[in-house]
């Protein structure tokens, strides 16, 4: 049995309990059919001491400092987003000889107001990257250096990886199963733990803003209706007659139901499908382009060159290969 991959948690004062539980839950679940892990994940502080939660109680994490070494993936659990860390720039000493611990070749990842620690060590600059939607433009001024992204559920910059608020945290960690484990084994997960394997749209949805008008119209029918035919050539125009609206209202309150727009979420849609069928099936690149509306083998190409960086056989011999040796196991 291959070795478990290694997560470490790391707890700071004013830790959100509901985030620095998420790991655990998700990738517990993601257990071979004997019960054997896939992951081991172990939750830490700076200092092996216990560490105050925002929730009105106290942590006394199993492991302290040397987890960090120790770990493939390093995990930091949402902050309280209106302590000392995001409000004042109040860092825990420490924190920067604790994170060169962390090898080279390991994951970095924040949830949510976490990503103010990552920011201030640097590990940001020149990258993409988000948090809760109501710290973003603090983010952005604060730390210039950074692209934020206000409109998305997580971001994956390869190594270093960072989420929106509270929820996100699981998608994100779905988002790491999927990557190591390849699809299959991400959706198993989100059955076993009730959630959707894959949320449509990001973040952008959540954001207070005024009550919008046609109240009683929706665009969920025809986004339905879009994934049972995505090997149709399909348009906007397509969808808003689904939803009996005009292209232009249709537009418009897509955008405030997914937070993108029409045109980028059927692209991402037919990418995923391709992504399922690569793993899941046989299919030559050429059928799958077809079956999931990109049209030809070269436009999955570059879709996915585009999305993941990999060519579409190379996504496949990983992905097959994890996705048999599970189905195996």
């Amino acid at each position: 049995m291959a070795i478990p991959h290694r997560v470490a948690v790391l707890a700071l004062d004013g830790v959100m309990a509901f985030e620095l539980g998420v790991p655990h839950r998700i990738f517990s679940a993601a257990a071979y059919d004997d019960f054997a892990p896939r992951y081991e994940v172990r939750v830490c502080s700076l200092d092996g001491r216990p560490v105050r939660s925002a929730s009105g109680f106290t942590i006394t994490p199993d492991h302290g400092l040397e987890a960090l070494a120790w770990a493939d993936t390093v995990i930091v659990a949402t902050i309280q987003p209106d302590g000392p860390i995001c409000e004042v720039r109040e860092f825990p000493e420490g924190l920067a000889g604790a994170f060169a611990t962390i090898r080279p070749e390991a994951r970095i990842v924040s949830f949510c107001s976490a990503a103010f620690v990552l920011a201030e060590l640097g590990l940001l600059d020149g990258r993409s990257a988000t948090t809760h939607w109501v710290l973003t433009e603090r983010m952005r001024r604060r730390y210039p250096k950074i692209n934020v992204d206000s409109d998305v559920l997580f971001v994956d910059e390869g190594r270093i990886l960072t989420s929106a608020g509270a929820g996100a945290a699981v998608d994100l960690c779905l988002h790491l199963v999927r990557l190591d484990w390849g699809t299959e084994v991400a959706n198993a997960v989100a059955r076993r733990c009730v959630v959707p394997p894959w949320r449509e749209g990001g973040q952008a949805q959540f954001i207070e803003r005024p009550v919008p008008d046609e109240q009683g119209l929706s665009t969920s029918q025809a986004r339905a209706w879009a994934l049972a035919n995505l090997d149709r050539p399909l348009g906007v125009d397509d969808l808003a007659r689904q939803a009996n609206m005009s292209r232009r209202s249709f537009t418009r309150r897509f955008r405030e139901e997914v937070g993108q727009s029409p045109a980028r979420w059927l692209t991402c849609q037919r990418v995923e499908h391709a992504r399922h069928l690569l793993e899941a099936t046989d299919l030559t690149v050429d059928q799958i382009a077809r079956r999931s509306g990109l049209g030809t083998g070269v436009s999955l190409r570059q879709h996915l060159r585009a999305t993941l960086g990999v060519s579409p056989s190379a996504y496949r011999k990983t992905f097959r290969r994890n996705g048999l040796a599970a189905a195996d196991a």
